[in-house]
């Protein structure tokens, strides 16, 4: 097996609230990833103390223990679980009601001998090889659909759609956002490899165009993780002046790179 992983802030002077983990049982027999993007709030009350790089490194550290320590589980009910397990650990200091409580998005994946199970909550990539060299790309895109128009002010996303029925979902405070979350489970024979990338990654081809779903994976498969990283750093330093691509988004994003192959 080779696993590759790479996080990167979007900023030097920034910590990264992107938070990634690969484990491998010692059994041998399986293992699990997990990539979360923190969601960096805008300036103002968030209700809480803690940083977002606290709350990823929380949640991220109860998924990978739970996906390894308790394979018995289905991946919502850990999402579940390691969502109440870090709300306890604040929710005497902080009002986790708050819409800008701490929050994350979440791919999670887990393989055995039998099968590879995987989950999304909002706006990161999971691709998929099969053996025939076919790349399927799993994504949680109810925030891509909406419409530009929903999206204009953080108090109109916050209001209307953040975290509710109709809007997108990310993991926060709530541990039943998990049966929100975009699920599957694929014949372990039929899986050769798994990429996973926070949209800091994604940028190379959800904004950037350089390549389709199949190149991304490729590059990635060719050149590295760490490749993939800094060719984006590369077209976010050319798109800096113009913002053709990045328009009014930060210019800089955390990004994150996961690979595995079985």
């Amino acid at each position: 097996m080779r696993t590759e992983l790479v996080s990167e802030p979007g900023e030097r002077l920034r910590p990264n609230e992107d938070f990634a983990s690969v484990a491998l049982p010692a059994s041998g027999l399986g293992g699990a990833l997990v990539v979360l993007d923190g969601v960096t709030p805008p300036r103002g009350e968030t209700g809480c103390l803690h940083s977002v790089p606290w709350f990823t490194a929380r949640l991220g550290g109860a998924l990978t223990e739970l996906s390894v320590s308790s394979r018995d589980l289905p991946l919502p009910e850990i999402l579940s679980r390691a969502i109440l397990r870090t709300a306890e650990a604040h929710q005497s200091s902080c009002d986790l009601s708050h819409p800008r409580t701490p929050q994350a998005t979440v791919i999670l994946a887990r393989w055995s001998t039998e099968a590879v199970e995987y989950l999304i909550l909002s706006d990161s990539a999971l691709l998929v090889e099969s053996p025939d060299g076919t790349i399927t790309a799993h994504l949680d895109d109810r925030l891509a659909r909406l419409p530009r128009s929903a999206l204009t002010t953080d108090a109109l996303i916050d209001s209307t759609l953040r975290n509710k029925e109709g809007g997108f979902f990310t993991a926060a405070a709530d541990p039943t956002v998990a049966t929100r979350a975009v699920t599957g489970r694929l014949p372990r024979p039929d899986v050769r490899a798994l990429t996973a990338l926070t949209d800091g990654a994604t940028r190379w081809v959800e904004k950037f165009h350089e390549g389709d779903w199949r190149d991304c994976f490729t590059f990635v498969r060719k050149e590295g993780a760490q490749a993939l990283v800094d060719r984006v750093r590369e077209l976010e330093r050319a798109d800096a002046s113009a913002r053709t691509y990045l328009g009014r988004g930060k210019l800089h994003d955390d990004a994150t790179v996961v690979h595995v192959e079985f």
